[in-house]
């Protein structure tokens, strides 16, 4: 039998992710795939960056976590959306990194559309955090 978890545990641990990262954290929003993991470089070429609300995402509940408010800004960049890094407030120390689609692409976080140009708004469409070992 495989470890399983409470959903108050799994709803706890997913609450921490912003409680560790803080308030006002940025998104970028690059080209290419993701680095090897967090602590690796950034890779492709920024975007947009965003500062995302103080209150970036909803209190977890059923095992899972979505982002709050809207996340939106204009591009400063030119390209084709591929992943995404979700940084401290300072944006120095990346956190969370994932793959970025339009809509239906099945990303780990969804926009408007992928295909961006310099001063276009881009808006985060769906972002979601699910913890495992239900």
């Amino acid at each position: 039998m495989a470890i399983q978890f409470s959903v108050a545990l799994r709803n706890g641990r997913l609450d921490s992710i912003e409680t560790t990262i803080s308030t006002t954290p940025k998104l970028q929003i690059r080209t290419g795939p993701p680095p090897a993991n967090c602590a690796a470089a950034d890779s492709g070429s920024l975007l947009i960056e965003i500062d995302l609300p103080a209150d970036w995402m909803n209190a977890a509940s059923g095992g899972s976590k979505t982002k709050n408010g809207t996340w939106s800004g204009l591009a400063s960049g030119t390209g084709s959306a591929a992943h995404f890094r979700v940084k401290d407030s300072t944006g120095t120390t990346t956190h969370i990194q994932g793959t970025a689609t339009a809509t239906g692409g099945g990303g780990d976080m969804t926009l408007d559309s992928v295909s961006i140009s310099t001063g276009q708004t881009v808006t985060v469409n769906t972002f979601t955090l699910t913890d495992g070992n239900a």
